[in-house]
C-alpha cells in the first residue's frame, strides 16, 4: 500500500511540469506597439507579449538588436506588420520564418483596400492602423495566428476579439462624429510624413506630408516651399508634429510661412508610427487614435472633449 502510494506520488510529480507547461502563457513577440496591443487584447491571460518598438521609435528605420533576436528565437509566435513597414528587417523575418511561426499580420488585408506606395510600384502604404476599419482586419489576422498557435484557446480568443472589435467600432464612430464637426475648409492635415493617408481617406481629410510614406525619404526644399505656399494661399493655420519623427522640417515650414506674413501654429503632437508610453491610455491602440482624433478635431475648429471619447486622455489638448 505504501509502495503504491509512493509510486502514485512520483507519477503525479512527473506530470506536473507538463501541466504547468500546457498552462503557461504563449510567448508572443510583436514588432510595433500597435500589434503588441492587439495581441494582448485578443490573447488575454493566454499570452505573454513583448513589443520590440517602444514610444517614439520609427519602424521604417528600426533594426533588430541582439536582445530582440534572442527574444524572437525563443518565442512561440512572432508577429510583424509587413507591407514594407519594417523595411530593415524583412530579410531577417524571411530567415526566421523557416524555423518557427512568424506572421506578417497586415499582409492579409485585401490589396484593393490599400494605398499604393509612393516610391515602389509593388508596395503599399503600411500605415493601416490609422484606419479603424482596416485595423479590424489586422486584429482578425492576430486572432487567426494565436488560434493556430494555441487551438485549445480558440473560444477565448474569439470572445476577446469580438470585445476588442466593438471598442474599435466605437472609436470609428467617435471619429466620424468629431471630424465631421470641423469646418470643411479646415479639413487639411499637414504632418511630418505621409502616415495619415488612410486616416484622411476614412474621414474625408486632405493629407499633406512633408516626407513621403517612409521617413527614410528626404524632405526637399522644393517640397517645403510648396507646402508654405499652400499654407499661405489657403490660409491654413495649424500643422501637426509627430511623436516618432523629428520636428525639424515642421519648424522650417512654420518659419517659411512666417516669412510670408502668415502665422501658423502647431496644432498638437500626433502618434503616427508609435503609441504613447506603456501603462498609459495613449499607450494602447484605442488611446492612440482617440488622442489623434481629439487633437486634430480640436485644433481645426471642432468642439472636441479635452479628455477624448472615454474621458481617459492624460492631458487636454
Amino acid at each position: 500500500m505504501i509502495r503504491r502510494t509512493f509510486l502514485a506520488a512520483l507519477a503525479l510529480a512527473a506530470a506536473l511540469p507538463a501541466v504547468a507547461m500546457a498552462e503557461a502563457p504563449l510567448k508572443v513577440v510583436a514588432t510595433t506597439g500597435m500589434i503588441a496591443d492587439a495581441a494582448r487584447q485578443v490573447g488575454g491571460d493566454q499570452v505573454e507579449v513583448k513589443g520590440l518598438m517602444g514610444p517614439g521609435v520609427d519602424p521604417h528605420a528600426y533594426r533588430q538588436t541582439r536582445t530582440d533576436i534572442v527574444a524572437m528565437t525563443r518565442a512561440d509566435l512572432v508577429l510583424w506588420h509587413g507591407l514594407y513597414l519594417e523595411a530593415q528587417m524583412g530579410d531577417f523575418f524571411d530567415d526566421l520564418g523557416r524555423k518557427q511561426s512568424v506572421v506578417a499580420v497586415a499582409e492579409g488585408i485585401d490589396k484593393t483596400k490599400l494605398r499604393a506606395h509612393d516610391n515602389y510600384d509593388d508596395k503599399y502604404d503600411p500605415h493601416v492602423w490609422m484606419s479603424p476599419v482596416l485595423w479590424r482586419d489586422v486584429v482578425l489576422e492576430v486572432q487567426h495566428a494565436l488560434t493556430e498557435a494555441r487551438p485549445e484557446a480558440a473560444d477565448v480568443f474569439a470572445a476577446n476579439t469580438q470585445a476588442f472589435l466593438a471598442e474599435i467600432d466605437a472609436l470609428s464612430a467617435y471619429g466620424d462624429q468629431m471630424l465631421i464637426a470641423v469646418p470643411e475648409d479646415n479639413r487639411v492635415l499637414v504632418t511630418a510624413h505621409d502616415a495619415f493617408g488612410y486616416f484622411g481617406a476614412e474621414y474625408g481629410y486632405e493629407v499633406l506630408g512633408i516626407q513621403g510614406i517612409s521617413t527614410q525619404s528626404e524632405a526637399g526644399l522644393n517640397r517645403i516651399g510648396e507646402l508654405v505656399d499652400t499654407l499661405v494661399n489657403r490660409q491654413l493655420n495649424a500643422v501637426f508634429v509627430e511623436s516618432s519623427v523629428s520636428d525639424r522640417s515642421m519648424r522650417a515650414l512654420i518659419e517659411g510661412a512666417a516669412a510670408e506674413g502668415h502665422d501658423v501654429g502647431v496644432g498638437g503632437e500626433l502618434y503616427s508610427d508609435a503609441m504613447g508610453e506603456p501603462g498609459t491610455y495613449e499607450g494602447t491602440y484605442i488611446g492612440m487614435l482617440d488622442h489623434n482624433i481629439t487633437v486634430i478635431a480640436g485644433a481645426l475648429g471642432a468642439d472636441a472633449p479635452a479628455r477624448g471619447m472615454n474621458g481617459k486622455l492624460s492631458a487636454g489638448f
